[in-house]
């Protein structure tokens, strides 16, 4: 039986301390990757950063009830939530491969370099892709995994308590060898702190760079507007009912609903803008900024709902759009016999399908250049987008519009048709009640009860309001101020009880049509049903 001691255990401290090191060179490596792919994507723009990459190739391949949920459930806040979670997860993943490098440099290495992979595939699956697009997240999965690997094997080599039982004494009589080289846990430490300070640095530094070369704060300011060749009338006061808590008639700029797939809003400087007309058109044609800009501007009062919209859901406003006329451009172009769609393709690779018997049936489609008198917002379509009055915005709205073709439904399915979305996009009549507000506590006596009603490019003929299944009533409409716009409404409640009531609304068109009771969900064809509030009278 051999009298050699038996080598210690590591203490618990030591396999702690050991776990939390491993864990931090994951962390510190993956930040050092994050800070390069912004760095680099200073050349190559935004949306080639590995996380945006990801992210915008997660939107792509997410199912479209999952998309409908995100939407419904965070709004305005989905994108915000979806990065969120792209950098938890990867903050996880850096984790994991930190322990697994404790163990197998070589191996968290490759771990954690593959999300540099990752994100240049993501980055050449966009539409429009470049080579150079992948150069960002190659250059992080690069230094991701080499300074995993560094900072890996430097914690190897501190104090062997660190790494499990001390290694056997050498027999008695032989011959010492050279004693392994050690690091002081305090350096390892301080490189590790350094990496993660450096690594976070960078990716600020690099948004702000990326940002700051981007930026069309400048150039939108200087865009000057000319006055639309004939100026409509601005809508008359009794288009909105004085009741407080009703939606203007108007929607600020800054209140307009967005939904979209950008990640990062594209930034076009108009003068580098252009757009091109082409496919089935006998005279192919390319515009640019000042070129669009001397065609007889227009003005459109419009409102733009989203498919997205759940019953009584937010994703609608109404503003005054300033566009050259889409149809005569078109015209001007000489559309072929047979073409049936038209095709525009945002600066981020976005395609929108719009039937082009509704660009060319007379009524007032615009390429649009400003909304309620200033230049397009940014996250609104700057320079230029189209607006198409009849359909929800995913089959007519395209944003940052920067290629138009004519072509046929037969040819080629646009992003939402591809995802099962219907490929016409017509407005369904919707109404909804704005006051009282759900599960508002309201005095007794006289009750107003108002709200907006749509049925773009139809008009609403009708609102009626009945409380706890009680006799349909007709509601007061407010001034009609054209098919294009939404129609508010309002209904004056006498002697209303005490308790609990719910309160419905419905909507009839101008053909006659009375809004459904049946719900839908928005998917595939926009939502159906009648909106309905609780209130408690007191």
């Amino acid at each position: 039986m051999s009298n050699e001691p038996t080598p210690s255990p590591p203490r618990p401290g030591h396999r702690l301390l050991r776990t939390a090191g491993a864990a931090a060179t994951g962390l510190a490596a993956a930040t050092a990757a994050l800070g390069t792919g912004a760095m680099a994507a200073y050349a190559t723009g935004a949306p080639s950063t590995p996380v945006i990459a990801v992210g915008s190739a997660a939107i792509d391949l997410t199912p479209t009830p999952l998309k409908e949920y995100a939407v419904r459930t965070f709004g305005a806040r989905d994108k915000a939530v979806l990065l969120d979670g792209i950098h938890l997860t990867m903050a996880l993943l850096a984790v994991l491969a930190g322990l697994l490098a404790a163990r197998r440099p070589v191996a968290g290495a490759a771990a954690l370099g593959a999300f540099g992979g990752l994100g240049a595939w993501a980055a050449l699956s966009r539409p429009g892709a470049h080579a150079a697009d992948c150069a960002p997240s190659a250059a992080a999965g690069v230094v991701g995994a080499a300074t995993l690997l560094l900072l890996a094997r430097s914690w190897r080599r501190t104090s062997p308590t660190l790494l499990g039982p001390q290694p056997e004494p050498e027999q008695e009589g032989a011959r010492p060898g050279p004693a392994p080289a050690v690091t002081s846990r305090r350096t390892v430490l301080a490189a590790t702190a350094a990496t993660f300070t450096a690594g976070a640095l960078a990716g600020i530094g690099g948004r702000i760079l990326t940002d700051r070369r981007l930026d069309v704060t400048a150039a939108r300011d200087a865009v000057r507007l000319p006055a639309p060749a004939v100026p409509p009338a601005p809508p008359p006061p009794s288009v909105h009912p004085d009741i407080p808590g009703l939606s203007p008639f108007t929607t600020a700029n800054g209140d307009f609903y967005r939904v979209d797939t950008a990640l990062t809003l594209p930034r076009i400087d108009p003068r580098d803008w252009a757009l091109r007309i082409h496919g089935l058109v006998d005279r192919p044609q390319l515009i640019t900024f000042d070129q669009l800009l001397r065609e007889p501007l227009e003005e459109l009062d419009h409102t733009l709902s989203c498919v997205s919209n759940e019953v009584g859901g937010p994703y609608v406003g109404t503003t005054r759009w300033l566009g050259a006329s889409l149809p005569t451009l078109l015209r001007r172009a000489g559309v072929r016999s047979g073409a049936d769609q038209l095709v525009g393709r945002s600066q981020d690779g976005m395609t929108i399908g719009t039937p082009l018997e509704s660009v060319l049936d007379g009524r007032r489609a615009l390429l649009a250049v400003a909304m309620n008198g200033e230049a397009l917002p940014p996250a609104h379509g700057f320079p230029c987008r189209s607006v198409v009055p009849g359909l929800y915005g995913y089959t007519s709205a395209t944003k940052w519009l920067v290629d138009l073709e004519v072509t046929t439904f037969a040819a080629f399915d646009p992003y939402w048709v591809q995802r099962g979305w219907d490929r016409t996009g017509t407005v369904r009549t919707a109404s909804r009640i704005d006051v009282p507000a759900p599960f508002a506590k309201v005095r007794a006596g006289n009750v107003d009860i108002a709200g907006t009603a749509w049925a773009t490019h139809r008009g609403i003929a009708a609102v009626e309001v009945r409380i706890d299944q009680g006799p349909w009533r007709q509601a007061e409409l407010a001034f009609d101020a054209g098919p294009d716009l939404w129609r508010q409404w309002s209904y004056r409640w006498a002697d209303a009880p005490p308790g609990a009531h719910r309160i419905e609304v419905r909507a009839t068109d101008a053909t006659g049509a009375v809004q459904p009771e049946q719900r839908a969900t928005p998917f595939p064809a926009g939502a159906t049903g009648w909106h309905s509030t609780v209130v408690t009278v007191t």
